[in-house]
């Protein structure tokens, strides 16, 4: 009878146990921001991850596959995560939560799931919208009703980690489309745009953020912003957003980036998208240690700016972007089979490569991971870059760690470039 009993307590432990939902939260105190999940200190080491084969692009979804070549594509490419020390990965809305569980309880990776809030266009009444105006009563509604409907979906999902709207929404004020532009240099139309177009958008976000968290009280909202544009705004409107995300590209240092987010907003920031491309336009030819140096020059500040460290002390965490190659990401609808060489836009502080005459980012070559042929059943291979194992070292390290300070993070990472001679 006894036996009987405990194995009932048992069974029943295990059951609460595994219904228990994640508690995240930002957490401060006079040593700054800090994201806390279940009452641990998280630094998030995160990636931004996708899966199209070659010859496919946005179009394509892994998750409309059959379950059994999702679960092949995870096992291999969240093995290869884990290893190199990711703890979070960055996915767009499209995902069901069952493959959320899936990852994080075979491998410990949690997800910030990213909805692109109106970025690439909006469904209204039944019509695609592809210019989203955030002034347009309908298009508010039915933003917010698509944010209301994922916030129940996923709210009690084991390895949800933080919700995400937009990408670089402030960017699509003035692209296009999807493919990243070099950014328009007159501050007089930028101001013009930030005050008509970005001010509804931001304000649209902040009820959006008030949403999630009103049917969702366990995990933070995030927005996503292209470098520190329209910050004065963003401060104003956005007041119920817990994390100010970014996608900055700023060369080996985003200088006062830490600085001017703890000032002007008051909020943890996180690095939603950085790195650099493996393809060096001067050489042109790949170029592995270019991308390495970049990447680990990025992690050393976000976790010297870490909360209790001295710096700015908010940021905690970022997304590599990205692991691996994106073949479809120059015209992406045409050439899907060529991994092409044409840098789309200019980055003046990746000077490695950088000359007078021509643009250097390759949107096609920032994975960490090289992209092998498709097979029979539509899976592929990866084949990781020096940068994927820079990183996996670099992410040994734990900011929060007792007894880290400036100096054992600046050791931390000078031991990577010895050990690793091909930084030197």
């Amino acid at each position: 009878m006894n036996n009987i009993f405990l194995k009932l307590i048992l069974i029943l432990f295990v059951l609460n146990a595994c219904n228990q939902k994640d508690t995240v939260s930002i957490f401060r105190n006079d040593e700054g921001f800090k994201l806390v999940v279940n009452g641990e200190d998280f630094i998030i080491n995160g990636m931004n991850w996708d899966y199209y084969p070659i010859g496919t692009n946005y179009s394509y979804s892994l998750w409309e596959q059959p379950d059994v070549i999702i679960k092949e594509a995870l096992d291999a490419e969240m093995a290869l995560l884990k290893d190199m020390g990711v703890n979070t990965i960055r996915v767009y809305v499209g995902i069901q939560p069952k493959w959320i569980t899936y990852i994080y309880e075979n491998y410990g990776i949690y997800t910030m799931l990213n909805h692109s809030f109106g970025r690439y266009g909006v469904l209204v009444k039944g019509n695609w919208i592809s210019a989203t105006d955030y002034r347009d009563i309908e298009t508010q509604k039915a933003l917010i009703e698509e944010i209301s409907e994922i916030s129940e979906t996923f709210k009690d999902t084991p390895g949800l980690l933080l919700f995400l709207l937009g990408n670089e929404n402030n960017y699509g004020l003035f692209w296009a489309g999807g493919e990243t532009e070099d950014f328009p240099d007159n501050q007089i139309e930028i101001d013009l745009k930030g005050e008509n177009l970005g001010r509804p958008m931001y304000r649209l976000m902040n009820k959006a953020a008030k949403k999630i968290k009103s049917i969702d009280s366990n995990h933070p909202v995030a927005i996503c912003n292209g470098d520190l544009g329209f910050l004065e705004i963003i401060a104003e409107e956005c007041r119920d957003v817990d994390i100010y995300g970014t996608n900055m590209y700023r060369g080996k240092s985003f200088t006062d980036a830490f600085e001017k987010v703890k000032v002007s907003l008051d909020m943890p920031i996180l690095f939603t998208e950085f790195g650099a491309d493996a393809f060096n336009v001067i050489s042109k030819k790949e170029d592995q240690k270019m991308q390495a140096f970049y990447m680990l020059e990025n992690w050393k500040e976000i976790y010297e700016n870490a909360a209790g460290l001295g710096k700015s002390e908010n940021a905690i965490g970022g997304f590599t972007f990205q692991f691996s190659d994106g073949w479809w990401k120059f015209g992406q609808t045409i050439n899907l089979d060529k991994h092409d060489t044409n840098a789309s836009w200019m980055g003046g502080g990746y000077d490695l490569d950088l000359s007078k005459e021509n643009k250097n980012m390759n949107e096609e070559w920032f994975g960490i991971c090289a992209k092998g042929p498709t097979n029979e059943k539509g899976l592929y291979t990866l084949s990781p870059r020096l940068a994927y194992y820079a990183l996996k070292e670099a992410h040994k390290l734990n900011p929060y760690s007792k007894g880290v300070t400036q100096e054992l993070v600046s050791k931390h990472f000078s031991k990577i470039n010895r050990t690793n001679g091909f930084l030197n």
